[in-house]
Formats: structure tokens, sequence, C-alpha cells
């Protein structure tokens, strides 16, 4: 049965994403506002199909955390569940885009609809050049009333495991003065890193306390997300750390 619903799935987000890549491709002649609302519909479809087909619920957590002016959201990223849903946790009358690498722009429809969109693309080979592209772009988008998503660990990681926390986000809330809101999920539970078949499931998406940059080096910045984001990790998947499992319970 997960194989039948993960194929319909397949199926779906493919024609949808199709259909959605080329308008907005289209709509590169129209304001951006009109792009943004053009992928608005995007995720509607694609998480009803998540809900409908997969069975993957979800509900968010912290709302109350989200600081009122643009921001860079460090995120957990385990899967591609979240390049979607994540979107959708910023205010509807503002945008969000994406740190991305600038291989991601050519794929056919999907990289077309980020390059519209103004996402953030980088140069992962060029070193220290990197984090000056980020800043740049960064700078710019949060000046224009954008949120910044950025996976500081650069790519998906299963649960229960942890990649080093690259310091791009940090750098960009320390040059530019924007707070920085640690987000953890437990998406992966559900849908696999790399896996073709998925498993139906609630995810949770849990935001913590927002970091204000002021006095803070970059190091401290990314340490505090880092801190934040891997303990509540350990609290939505507990089964996944040893070091949790361990934990005496709580009377």
């Amino acid at each position: 049965m997960h194989l039948i619903r993960s194929a319909l799935f397949l199926a779906g987000v493919v024609l949808w994403t199709i259909v959605f890549g080329t308008l907005v491709v289209i709509g590169l002649i129209a304001p951006l506002h009109v792009r943004f609302r053009i992928i608005w519909f995007y995720r509607r479809g694609f998480m009803w199909l998540v809900r409908a087909v997969l069975g993957i619920t979800h509900e968010v957590r912290g709302r109350e955390h989200l600081p009122k002016a643009p921001s860079v959201i460090l995120a957990k990223h385990q899967s591609a569940w979240e390049t979607v849903a994540l979107q959708d946790l910023v205010p509807e009358d503002t945008y969000c885009v994406f740190v991305l690498k600038k291989e991601l722009l050519k794929l056919p429809f999907f990289g077309w609809g980020l390059a519209a969109l103004q996402s953030i693309s980088i140069d992962r080979a060029a070193g220290r050049e990197s984090l000056n592209q980020v800043v740049a772009q960064g700078a710019d988008r949060l000046k224009r009333g954008f949120w910044i998503i950025i996976f500081p660990e650069g790519t998906r990681v299963a649960p229960g495991e942890t990649r080093r926390y690259k310091s791009g986000g940090a750098y960009l809330a320390m040059q530019t003065g924007a707070s920085v809101v640690p987000v953890a999920h437990n998406a992966g539970e559900y849908w696999p890193r790399n896996a073709f078949i998925k498993h139906p499931g609630h995810v949770v998406v849990s935001i913590g306390p927002a970091i204000d940059p002021a006095g803070l080096t970059q190091e401290e910045i990314n340490s505090r997300a880092e801190a934040w984001i891997e303990a509540e990790m350990r609290r939505l998947s507990p089964h996944r750390y040893r070091d949790a499992a361990e934990q005496p319970a709580v009377a």
C-alpha cells in the first residue's frame, strides 16, 4: 500500500510541478508578487497530495517565537517535505526564499521556479567567497522584506544524525542584524532521505526562541541555534538518539 501511495504521489507531484513551474516562468513578465501567488497555489496542491495520498499530516508549535521583522530561519533538513512546508511558517503577506546551491536552478521546472522567485544561489566551491554571496544577496532580500530559510547542515540528514552546522546563516545575521529563528522537525521519520516510499504519520515542526545577533560572533550565533535544534530533535525523536534514550524519565 505504501508503494502504491508513493507512486501515485510522485506522479501527481511531477504533473503539478510541470504545470506550476511553467506558470512561474511565464510569470517573469508579471510583478514578483504574482509569481509568489502562483507558488502559494502550488504549495496548497503539494500539501494536499501529502495529506490525501501519503497520509502525512503536520502541526507547527512555537509560532509565537517568530519575530515581526523578516529574519533568518535555520532549519533541520531531513527530506524534501520541508522545502515546501516550511514556506508556510512566514506571515502570508510576506515572502521567503531559500539559500541553495546554484546547480539546483538548472533543474527543469522546479529549478526554473526557484530562479524566478529570486532564491539566493551560491557556489559551494567558492569557499569564503560563498559567504560573501550569501551576505550580498541575503541583505538585499531582507531589506526588501523577504524571510530567508537556510539548512545549516547543507544537506539532508537522516533522523538521529547530525552534520557540522555551517555558519553562513549566522554570518548573514551578524552582518545584517536580522534575528535567527531555529527550527526543528521530524519529517524524516515518515519521508526518509532519498527514499521512494513514504509512510503515513504526523510531522511536528517546532520553532524556537529567536536569537538576537547583537553583540554575538557568528560562532556564538551558530552554536546557540545548533544547541536548540539538536536538543529539540531529542524531544521530537528520542528513540533516534542514544543519549536521549538514556535520560531518566521525569516523574
